[in-house]
């Protein structure tokens, strides 16, 4: 199967969309082929790169079907990013149309990148209001795909110099799309999937749009998170399955009512860990765990879950039908249960390779396994459990540091919401701990008596140096607590204090 051919899993009179206007598979196929036809007018063919620019709506989903059906590459786009940031993803993916729902000005940001080819725009507001669109002669049927073409470029974030374009067949996203089925428990046609996670994002695309697609069931469309709102429209909209990140089930547990969500059966966390402290505030208010899982955009983007009948609290879960995982030491040797090392993963959802990056697809695909870049270890019982990012980990006078295990202890001191520990240069250890927390509305920062809770659960060279409050930590559109921008005010800092 190819990811175009998921719009006609549904029949043409259910409802594929509720926006909250109701939108059938019926229209949602009509729609898609109106849109194949302009493109294709407009001279998108297939093996082009196109980029697509726009905040959840259906017309996201009718884009994107229409430009696969072409046989054209997708390269989603985060909206939240700057014409510098735009202009490097253009020139590095050697893209020739953006599909967007505004005129973007980036003329002078392309021709400072050394961008010199043309890059056409398609505006959907004003394509999709003229006439002409649904007068365009059919375009044909290419012959061209095949399970192993390229169907999408994800480019990751870029936490670690310029962001990389992970290549991504249509053989990827659908064998995502079914394990991840497979080991969620059992739906169908009937469910409602929220989905306000951005589609940009490689989680929501995969399971909150070609996952209810492939069940042939209806997508409520969000297109922001905003705790209220989307508590109204889960209850008004009759949601059973929903795809979070760690900062809304945090703030879900803290504002709605059992109520609100007694109608949903199934929430599913990713992209970031999930600390036990919401986990467990959750399952208290609503009685409905929290299935946490575990992904890489160079991955489709899903590789494990906590099954529904065994979740265990900080693991990732199991591994999804098909793919392969193991934690392995430097020597690339697999490691025992309890044995903390690199994780690793291979099976028929992992990437192509890097788009024109050969050494960096090299150092990722090693004999057919993709090196996650994450330290976990495997429990007796199979379950993985993510111990930090290998980048994150902070080395303390030799002693490594993993700053996930004291952001667990920071979750569970009263009144504070938010936690993020860094380790930053020190002349003495070579690195000291610096934490970051957010404290609830009418609680008091003390410094001294966060200490002395550490200070027992600790050893002295975890223990942080620093602790400093914030109002609220920064985070990307996916919720996902961004510690480069946390390392680059200490950078700036550290920089005032020499130049100063």
């Amino acid at each position: 199967m190819l990811v175009h051919e998921l719009i006609f899993q549904g029949n043409i009179s259910d409802i594929a969309f509720r926006t909250p206007k109701q939108i059938s598979y019926g229209h949602l196929q009509s729609e898609v082929k109106n849109y194949s036809n302009y493109f294709f007018h407009k001279g998108i063919r297939s093996r082009q790169k196109v980029g697509l620019f726009s905040r959840n709506s259906p017309e996201y989903v009718y884009s994107y079907m229409a430009l696969s059906s072409l046989g054209a590459i997708i390269v989603p786009l985060n909206f939240q990013l700057t014409g510098r940031e735009i202009a490097y993803i253009v020139k590095d993916s050697q893209m020739e149309h953006l599909v967007t729902t505004e005129n973007l000005d980036l003329a002078a940001d392309l021709d400072q990148n050394g961008h010199t080819s043309k890059l056409t725009q398609h505006i959907i507001t004003d394509f999709t209001e003229c006439p002409a669109m649904t007068a365009c002669a059919e375009a044909p049927v290419t012959e061209e795909i095949d399970i192993d073409t390229p169907c999408v470029i994800i480019y990751t974030s870029g936490t670690t110099g310029n962001p990389k374009g992970a290549i991504l067949s249509h053989n990827n996203l659908i064998n995502n799309v079914s394990a991840f089925r497979s080991a969620l428990p059992p739906t169908s046609a009937a469910d409602n999937i929220l989905c306000v996670l951005p589609m940009y994002h490689c989680f929501a695309w995969t399971c909150a749009v070609l996952y209810p697609l492939m069940l042939g069931a209806s997508i409520t469309i969000l297109d922001a998170f905003s705790p209220k709102e989307t508590l109204a429209a889960i209850k008004d909209s009759g949601v059973s399955i929903m795809f979070g990140v760690p900062p809304m089930y945090n703030y879900l547990s803290r504002i709605g009512t059992e109520e609100d969500l007694d109608g949903v059966r199934i929430f599913v966390s990713g992209g970031a860990a999930l600390p036990k402290k919401i986990a467990e505030q959750f399952l208290q208010k609503y009685g409905t765990p929290i299935l946490e899982g575990y992904g890489l955009s160079e991955a489709s983007p899903v590789v494990s879950i906590n099954p529904a009948h065994k979740i265990k609290y900080c693991s990732i879960g199991l591994p999804l039908p098909y793919l392969s995982v193991k934690v392995i030491n430097p020597k690339g040797e697999t490691l025992p249960p309890g044995s903390v090392g690199e994780l690793v993963v291979r099976g028929p959802s992992i990437m192509q390779g890097y788009y024109n990056l050969p050494l960096e697809t090299s150092r990722a695909l090693r004999n057919g396994w993709l090196h996650t870049g994450d330290l976990a270890y495997q429990d007796i019982d199979g379950y993985f459990f993510i111990v930090d990012r290998l980048k994150d980990m902070a080395i303390i006078n030799g002693e490594n540091v993993y700053p996930r295990e004291i952001e667990e202890l920071l979750y569970n001191y009263p009144g504070i919401i938010e936690a993020s520990v860094i380790g930053v240069p020190d002349d003495l250890r070579g690195e000291a701990i610096r934490a970051y927390v957010a404290l609830e509305e009418g609680s008091t920062f003390s410094r001294k008596a966060i200490r002395e809770y550490l200070q027992p659960l600790l050893a002295a060279y975890k223990m942080p140096r620093d602790i400093v409050q914030v109002d609220a930590l920064p985070k990307n559109k996916t919720g996902k607590i961004m510690k480069l921008l946390l390392r680059e005010q200490v950078a700036s800092e550290l920089n005032n204090v020499q130049t100063g």
